[in-house]
């Protein structure tokens, strides 16, 4: 007789454990840790309470995962306050440049704007871009997330440039766009291509929003 045959009668007649009780109670299985043998009732006491610290870890990785999701939320708010808040231009790239550095501990922002009014032409997120980073704008349907960076683009960072391993590229739109804000990190893992980039199209979003007021 097959094991596999043992185990179907089992299923197919449960009644065998009722009649049987008094064999049940005497069979010993090894325990699944090694060292000695266990009875059976007892191997099925040690296979349940290895589930429950499964699932209970499961559950501990679900609240880790919540609160974080919580953590970024509120981050996300206090951005959207500062934003709302600022009345002018100058203002508002301060304000997101700050949050984004402070709140969310990103090391290095960068950020340029095209189709804007004249005035204020010192700031640096005003200066020249080429038609080939407009290009590259216009491309990014969603966040960019990796190690890579169009040369133009990392020369945003000056002499930071060489010791960035990790950039998100994020194009700032209304109906058409209208800047590219780009985060980045010495961290190869801070910013990598499979992670989830939720918040970072809602801080576009946000960042679009409060931009498009200054556009020509």
């Amino acid at each position: 007789m097959r094991s596999e045959d043992v185990a179907q009668y089992l299923q197919e007649h449960p009644e065998f454990f009722e009649e049987q009780a008094e064999l049940m109670s005497g069979i010993y299985v090894p325990h699944p840790h090694g060292g000695r043998a266990i009875p059976i009732a007892e191997r099925q006491i040690v296979a349940l309470r290895e589930k429950n610290k499964m699932l209970e870890e499961k559950l501990r990785e679900l609240v880790r995962f919540g609160e974080d999701n919580d953590a970024i939320g509120e981050k996300v708010h206090r951005l959207a306050l500062a934003l709302l808040s600022s009345g002018y231009r100058r203002d508002t790239l301060h304000a997101l440049v700050f949050n984004l550095r402070e709140d969310f501990a990103v090391p290095h922002v960068a950020l340029r704007l095209w189709g804007m009014a004249a005035n204020g032409a010192d700031l640096p997120e005003l200066g020249p871009v080429s038609d080939g980073v407009r290009t590259l704008a216009e491309g990014l349907t969603q966040p960019y997330c990796g190690g890579h960076a169009a040369d133009e683009v990392a020369g945003w960072f000056g002499e930071d440039r060489s010791r960035l391993r990790s950039f998100a590229l994020v194009a700032l739109r209304r109906e058409r766009p209208l800047g590219l804000l780009v985060l980045a990190s010495e961290d190869p893992k801070r910013f990598y291509p499979e992670m989830g980039t939720l918040y970072l199209s809602r801080i576009g979003e946000m960042a679009s929003a409060a931009l498009a007021r200054f556009t020509q």
